[in-house]
């Protein structure tokens, strides 16, 4: 199942894998000179929008917040029937509902919808009625939510989500994964009982992980309205806190780590080095994670380096406050990586679905359901749409790092202060793109 993410190669593209990596290279580097000459000022300090009165109405009514808690509550249910009752195989659904539509699937439903996991998630809508019956409010808690914490939670989540998928020995075990998704519940209800709503904003791994990739979307608030306003406008108002770089570090790097990991070159180490397969796997992905954020973190810190900065700004928060600039680059990749997973595997998850207990039953109609394998077919497309994905991504954190840093430099190291971060952005690019077509 989880092999379905590598189709198409470097020997699909309709141009050499070199030619590729410098013509991304090159529209990277070209996007930032036309940025220098053309963008001088901030234009995303203090983001409006559009106010859209009529679906604000529809979003903001009882009746509506009911439908979408009720169809989280409803996904919840039957996820963990499978997960209960389900068998022991790769042909239960549940294996397709965690790994494929909830890992791959948030991210597109994210992007189209804004902060989806929000307004689903089960956890906040068990944690709410739990206060109720207590004759509490679920957004205070009992304690307040720690501000040093940040997104630290989040980042441990995630990191433990991703080693779960791509490097525990049992991933593909009932068992394990079920484990896993019950301590995620029981972590986030306890959270919610003692800190309020203020956690699942920042310590659940899947309402960061779509709050974050919800930015780029059209849908945003402003002053209590919805809004209509450009990606990169929305963009701009991720609020920076400790342990939002190791959140998009632990993103990024585990996604590149997926296209390591199928490499020959890795494959072939593994199997013959003396060393478990499974400890050099543990050993790659931390230090592609690590490496990921340590990198970014040093490209920011060395931004204007020896000017004061302005609005005062101290540089030690200069690495949260450009993070979300990382954000396109994420969602350009993961969507390049994953995008069969998604379409090939969702698909074979939804037609499993209509009979998750294997007893023969077609109670949604889908059993019936064969993915097309479409991009099999056709993997020059694959390949050109991987390069655009990854490419637009980093040109539009160019964008966004770009307006950024035009709001924390002075006016005279405006355009050289920008250089570590391009030259971060550069080996991300090259690298993304080695690693995607060389799995």
């Amino acid at each position: 199942m989880i092999e379905a993410h590598g189709i198409g190669g470097q020997a699909d593209l309709p141009i050499p894998l070199e030619l590729a990596i410098s013509g991304a290279v090159a529209a990277l580097v070209l996007s930032f000179g036309v940025l220098v000459v053309a963008w001088r000022t901030p234009r995303y300090g203090t983001p409006g929008g559009r106010p859209v009165a009529k679906v604000q109405r529809l979003v903001d009514s009882t009746a509506y917040r009911i439908v979408l808690r009720t169809l989280g509550m409803v996904l919840f249910g039957f996820t963990a029937a499978t997960a209960v009752f389900g068998e022991n195989a790769l042909t239960n659904p549940f294996f397709g509902i965690v790994y494929v539509w909830w890992w791959v699937g948030l991210i597109a439903a994210s992007l189209l919808f804004g902060p989806v996991w929000r307004a689903i998630s089960p956890v906040r809508t068990i944690n709410a009625g739990l206060a109720r019956l207590a004759g509490s409010d679920p957004d205070v808690g009992v304690r307040g939510y720690p501000a040093w914490l940040g997104y630290w939670p989040a980042a441990i989540g995630l990191y433990s989500f991703v080693w779960l998928e791509l490097v525990y020995k049992y991933s593909t075990e009932l068992g394990s994964v079920r484990l896993w998704c019950a301590l995620y519940v029981a972590v986030m209800l306890i959270g919610g009982a003692v800190f309020g709503n203020r956690f699942y904003e920042r310590a659940d791994p899947f309402e960061v992980y779509s709050s974050l990739v919800g930015k780029l979307s059209i849908w945003a608030r402003h002053e209590g309205r919805l809004v209509v306003r450009s990606p990169l406008a929305n963009l701009a108002t991720v609020t920076a806190r400790p342990g939002l770089v190791a959140v998009v570090g632990v993103l990024f790097g585990s996604t590149a780590f997926d296209s390591f990991k199928e490499s020959a070159w890795w494959i072939t180490t593994t199997y013959e080095s003396e060393i478990s397969g499974t400890v050099l796997d543990n050993l790659a992905l931390f230090v592609f994670c690590l490496t990921a954020g340590a990198l970014f973190s040093l490209a920011c810190s060395m931004v204007g380096l020896g000017s004061p900065l302005e609005n005062g700004v101290r540089r030690r928060t200069l690495p949260d406050l450009f993070a979300h600039s990382m954000v396109p680059i994420i969602a350009g990749y993961i969507f390049a990586h994953y995008l069969t997973l998604l379409v090939d595997v969702g698909t074979q998850t939804l037609a499993r679905a209509s009979d998750p207990f294997g007893k023969g039953w077609n109670m949604l109609g889908t059993a019936g359901l064969e993915p097309s394998y479409w991009f099999s077919y056709h993997p020059t497309v694959l390949a050109t749409v991987k390069v655009l994905a990854v490419v637009i991504g980093h040109v539009v954190a160019a964008v966004a790092a770009h307006d950024r840093a035009l709001e924390v430099l002075p006016r005279r190291h405006q355009i050289t202060g920008q250089l570590p971060l391009l030259v971060v952005m550069v080996v991300f690019t090259a690298g993304g793109l080695f690693l995607l077509f060389n799995a």
